[in-house]
């Protein structure tokens, strides 16, 4: 081997090593509901019957490291009308506290709205403006003055309050935008990245992201779209924010294969964004599956490849985990809603009802309040990420004539632009 060669290959062994060693996989779940279910004493019991305390179960026993909490502005349930969205400020401080002592790292999910946020819904916190909501009112300046001042209080109170995120998500499942005034407000993906719209909806993610480096300069933001069965569509969003020079820092997506497909539209969409996006990171960060009662509604029927079942919600973890593995971008896994337990209390009363409606992809049952058998199946997730990892770092030879990221992701192909590694040499497009 000549010298040059040799000096390409340490080089770019010595690149994947020390990005392997700084990569944290983070495996874990969104339990936004968990401090309302034990505010009323809901047993969980392990598979055997064995009461449990959820937090350090889930870290000790099913080896999460990473929970996520969300936030809303002022949420908006009332006592008949009991759908979860009860995060505020003080409710997520003492969460997020608690999974800091438990030697935990946390995810901050912004829905920047009074109630929920996703695709179909972003509305403006009632409190950021005032008279009728109009297409003006409030003003694009008044909205991102809006979305700084207040991450940055809430992040201030967060980390004045052991409670600092390691993670931040600039709002949730912003697909077609946030903070919606009225329709033209939304970012349709037929409109070209210059579109007033995306412009709008570019200015208020840096407004937000501002505030976070400020307050939080060592946490890592998240953009999260749900957009993970369309790979086109998931790639234009990216496309569009990197036209907008928005500052992000890791691609997070939703993935539920009920609404999105099964896992080779999945595959197909993480593929795409490695291929575009070789220097962000993706986090799975909301996905789940029905043990029992799956849903007419579902835009995709899976019961053929996953039964409604214990079973077929155990065989679904199973699975993703392996697809994940393939991808070296993946560097994340979040389940969502996994402390799901009944109504909540230990039977049925008023007083003790946290949830009305059970969705039945919780990781306990919601009638026994045993764990279900798919708990212990994530762990696979950071097993088989593992095991990846270490598989690349020893494959030394192979380094020279592929191309990889500079975080030492192995590519399909060139990426259009960007810095990655071709041959042993650094290009830059």
């Amino acid at each position: 081997m000549n010298k040059f060669l040799l000096f390409t290959l340490s080089c770019v062994t010595a690149l994947v090593q020390e990005a392997g060693a700084q990569t944290e996989f983070r495996m874990g779940g969104d339990i936004s509901m968990l401090s309302a279910y034990e505010s009323v004493s809901t047993p969980y019991y392990d598979e055997t019957g064995k009461s449990v305390t959820p937090l350090t179960f889930m870290r000790d026993d099913m080896k999460m490291n990473s929970m996520r909490v969300r936030l809303f502005v002022n949420p908006t349930e009332t006592s008949s009308s009991k759908t979860g969205v009860i995060q505020d400020l003080d409710y997520v401080m003492r969460l997020g506290k608690r999974i800091k002592e438990a030697g935990m790292s946390f995810m901050l999910d912004f829905h920047y709205s009074d109630s929920w946020a996703d695709p179909s819904a972003q509305s403006v916190p009632a409190s950021w403006y005032t008279g009728t909501l109009s297409s003006t009112n409030p003003s694009d300046a008044t909205l991102e003055d809006s979305l700084y001042s207040y991450t940055k209080r809430c992040l201030t109170y967060l980390s004045a309050n052991g409670a600092a995120p390691d993670y931040v998500q600039i709002g949730n499942e912003v697909s077609y935008g946030m903070l919606w005034r009225t329709s033209s407000d939304k970012c349709y993906t037929s409109n070209s990245a210059s579109h007033s719209s995306w412009k709008r909806f570019a200015r208020y993610l840096n407004a937000a992201g501002s505030a976070v480096r400020d307050v939080c300069p060592s946490a890592k933001i998240i953009l999260h779209i749900e957009r993970s069965g369309q790979s086109g569509v998931a790639k234009a969003f990216f496309n569009r924010m990197e036209t907008r020079e928005v500052d992000y820092d890791i691609i997070g997506l939703s993935y539920y294969p009920f609404f999105h497909g099964e896992l080779s539209s999945l595959s197909t969409t993480l593929s795409a964004l490695e291929e575009s996006f070789p220097d962000k990171p993706v986090h799975i960060v909301e996905t789940a599956y029905y043990y029992q009662n799956f849903p007419s509604e579902a835009d995709y029927v899976t019961t053929d490849t996953w039964a409604a079942t214990a079973d077929g919600q155990s065989s679904f973890i199973s699975d993703l985990c392996e697809e994940l593995a393939k991808h070296d971008n993946v560097q994340g896994l979040y389940y969502w809603f996994p402390e799901e337990n009944g109504n909540g209390g230990s039977s049925w009363s008023a007083s003790k009802v946290v949830i009305t409606k059970w969705l039945n992809r919780g990781l306990w049952d919601n009638s026994t309040h045993k764990l279900n058998a798919a708990a212990k199946k994530l762990k696979q997730f950071l097993t088989l990420k593992d095991a990846a990892s270490v598989t690349d770092v020893k494959e030394e030879s192979s380094y020279v004539s592929g191309i990889y990221s500079v975080t030492g992701c192995r590519l399909q192909s060139e990426p259009a632009h960007g810095v990655y590694i071709k041959n042993g040499k650094k290009v830059v497009r």
